[in-house]
């Protein structure tokens, strides 16, 4: 068959019979055609609202398959497309003739440096199931091996979308399963000065740290509740104090004995996001661990990432020996399961009585749920303001280019493709294996505090926020979010913090966020809980459901004034269902990194801001759209600085204003040429040359990717996926 330039215009290939075992005879994994039931399993997006173009999905074992996909499609005139974890809802991962789904290559391995900071190339590792080479890091026992069908892949995604385990008390908060109306009042309580109850704290027998969650206010009115109970369940409302165990008060020197009820998290609320779910809470399984120094800790401390929650545990005074350590992982591993086989895998750590410990070591990257693209698309989460952005830490990685070459990229080999890689990586090759510094992340002082939302107190919650996190620390990352519930039931008003560090670090960000008295805290459950579970926290308040449409704009704002927060509460009184806006702490460590095509100027800002919109398959309301383009595109324009961070996100609606074409975060759908190119700014024209290097002919399309071959525009009505319905 003659080979048609890839960008020329031409009669849409079909897969014949002989062209599809050609296919399949080609590559060692499965391959699926479209009526297959495996392919509707494999081809499936986060976001419901994606059309799939594709004849089929081919699922490669190793990066020799993916590159003999990339020559059958070059061959016979295909477009292929990539997908690696199938979050990104914005379509480009299924929007190609030929899927190409990583979800099997899914090792992982972590490395302690070696004594000169190096580390072991990719090349020189084993994939799963292959001899003859040596592992780079600690000894792990067997893992399971082989491919993931489409029902095992489809029972993993539900596991893995299990948030749950970040917070009990906001999973019961969320979903207390009674029939009581969302946020119907409690009964009166009673309230305790705060210097009567310091007093009364004088007689309580010593807790462990881990064991106890004071939340403070700076009106000593605000009554204060602790919750002695296992890490990660602790909570402090407006209530009248409540301890396990008795205690002893002194009034004028008379003491007393007093035994209160256990605490148990308040469920006389209903379920604000009920509206999003239409299946019961599964509890996730734990994670054995396939660390034998792990196993080798006693009590078996790291039996499963639970261990956090034992009152014995001694990550919070383990002193980690390296900086660093380097994580090598298949580009078919999701982020929770990265983060799971670090929480199961700790290194070694000196303990604070100077004997043996362990410490688990974590890539920053975004919260879950996110794939692995995340690493060659920006990637900024808990861990950003202190480590920097998931493609900072990217030091090697695998690739097959365009004309089916292998290659390992780092600072040695192909250095210009890695500077390109770390921000714009899809439109310039298949990324298989990933090698990324982890950093040691013993315990987290992290979570939720919940208010209900009224026009009338919101903006002065959020100006303490922002006054609160005012030149804050490297290690505390923390947002506030305003998400809608139904019409005529409440919205909730989530301030989330995560020092990282434990609480005797901590507690004083806590202590002057949770001092605003406008308004009763709902539920205020920070406490010193696992990274792990921490990064569930996010998706856990979202409730983002599979198949729902989704609609995301941001922005990178350089400050937060007043008229800027009293006009964002006005206008989010008015979004529908389903609809968060997000203001978060940027800044940090991610200033220190120059040497991807991120620019600087987007390095600089202060705030990053978010409009996160999901709404049912079936439901129409141009509000989910217009609130979210109308807040960023003008009530945040006149505090927007440079481009947007390349992270890939769904958008449906066409914007043609140059204006609003490079004054968000996120690139998503239809978006204009000049959106994209603003979002590299300086770097733009290097990125071009690289471009034409690595991929002349422009194979990777099915991307941001603006141009053509030629170097001509393409508007994004010319190569985008189209979407179901909008």
């Amino acid at each position: 068959m003659e080979e048609v330039p890839l960008d020329t215009p031409s009669q849409k290939p079909s897969l014949s019979d002989v062209l599809y075992q050609e296919l399949r005879s080609a590559v060692r994994g499965e391959a699926h055609r479209r009526g297959d039931p495996s392919f509707l399993e494999y081809s499936q997006m986060f976001n419901g609202d994606v059309k799939v173009p594709a004849f089929a999905v081919v699922c490669p074992l190793d990066a020799e398959d993916v590159s003999q996909v990339i020559l059958f499609c070059t061959k016979h005139a295909f477009s292929a497309s990539i997908k690696a974890g199938g979050y990104g809802t914005a379509g480009w991962a299924v929007g190609g003739d030929i899927i190409i789904d990583l979800c099997n290559i899914n090792d992982i391995d972590i490395e302690p440096p070696a004594a000169d900071g190096s580390f072991t190339s990719i090349r020189d590792m084993p994939l799963v199931g292959s001899k003859g080479k040596v592992r780079a890091g600690p000894p792990l026992i067997d893992r399971p091996a082989g491919a993931s069908n489409a029902k095992r892949r489809r029972e993993e995604d539900e596991e893995l979308r299990t948030y749950d385990l970040a917070s009990e008390n906001v999973a019961n908060f969320l979903h207390p399963g009674g029939p009581s109306a969302p946020f119907a009042d409690r009964p009166p309580v009673t309230r305790r000065r705060l210097d009567d109850f310091s007093a009364l704290m004088m007689d309580i027998p010593q807790m462990p740290t881990d064991s106890a969650m004071l939340a403070t206010s700076s009106d000593p009115n605000i009554s204060t509740l602790l919750s002695f109970g296992p890490l990660g369940s602790s909570m402090a409302m407006v209530s009248s104090p409540s301890l396990a165990s008795p205690y002893t008060t002194r009034t004028d020197g008379v003491a007393t004995t007093v035994t209160p009820h256990s605490p148990v998290p308040d469920t006389t609320l209903g379920d604000p996001f009920s509206y999003l779910d239409d299946t019961p809470s599964i509890s996730a399984p734990p994670v054995a661990s396939t660390s034998r120094l792990a196993q080798s800790m006693p009590n078996a401390l790291f039996a499963t990432p639970s261990f956090l929650e034992s009152s014995t545990n001694i990550l919070t005074y383990a002193t980690p020996i390296y900086s660093h350590a380097f994580m090598t992982f298949g580009a078919g591993k999701r982020q929770k399961e990265i983060d799971k086989f670090s929480a199961a895998n700790p290194l070694e750590a000196m303990s604070l009585a100077g004997g043996r410990g362990a410490v688990p070591y974590h890539i920053p990257s975004a919260a879950h749920p996110v794939g692995s693209a995340i690493m060659i698309l920006g990637g900024f989460g808990f861990l950003g303001r202190l480590h920097g952005l998931s493609t900072d830490n990217l030091v090697e990685a695998e690739v097959v280019l365009a004309d089916g070459r292998i290659v390992t990229v780092s600072q040695n080999e192909h250095p210009d493709l890695l500077w390109a890689l770390r921000g714009a990586g899809p439109a310039f090759g298949v990324v298989t294996r990933y090698k990324a510094r982890a950093y040691p992340v013993p315990v987290v002082f992290a979570g939720n505090l919940i208010y209900r939302f009224h026009r009338a107190t919101a903006p002065s919650l959020i100006k303490h926020f922002r006054d609160c996190v005012k030149g804050a620390p490297r290690e505390l990352y923390a947002n506030v979010l305003l998400t809608a519930g139904p019409a005529g039931q409440d919205s909730l008003v989530v301030i989330q913090m995560c020092y990282v560090g434990p609480k005797v670090k901590g507690q004083e960000f806590l202590q002057a966020i949770s001092s605003w008295d406008g308004e009763r805290c709902l539920l205020n459950e920070v406490d010193e809980k696992s990274f792990l579970h921490q990064q569930d926290s996010v998706a856990q308040v979202l409730r983002g459901k599979v198949g729902n449409k989704w609609f995301i704009r941001s922005a990178l704002i350089s400050s937060l004034p007043d008229d800027i927060v009293n006009k964002t509460v006005l206008q989010f009184a008015d979004t529908p269902v389903g609809c968060t806006w997000l203001f978060e702490l940027a800044g940090g460590a991610l200033v220190d990194f120059e040497d991807n095509c991120i620019p600087k100027a987007q390095r600089q800002a202060s705030f990053n801001v978010a409009a996160l919109h999901q709404w049912d398959i079936d439901f129409e309301d141009p509000r989910c759209v217009h609130s979210a383009e109308e807040w960023i595109a003008e009530t945040l324009a006149p505090v927007t600085v440079g481009g947007p961070l390349p992270s890939v996100c769904v958008s449906s609606v066409p914007t043609c204003d140059f204006f609003h074409s490079h004054r968000r975060q996120f690139l998503g759908r239809q978006e204009p040429p000049g959106r994209v190119i603003a979002c590299y700014g300086e770097n733009w024209p290097r990125l071009c040359e690289v471009k034409k290097k690595y991929d002349p002919d422009n194979f990777f399309r099915n991307s941001f990717w603006p141009l053509n071959a030629g170097g001509d525009i393409v508007e994004p009505e010319e190569h985008e996926p189209q979407h179901i319905r909008f």
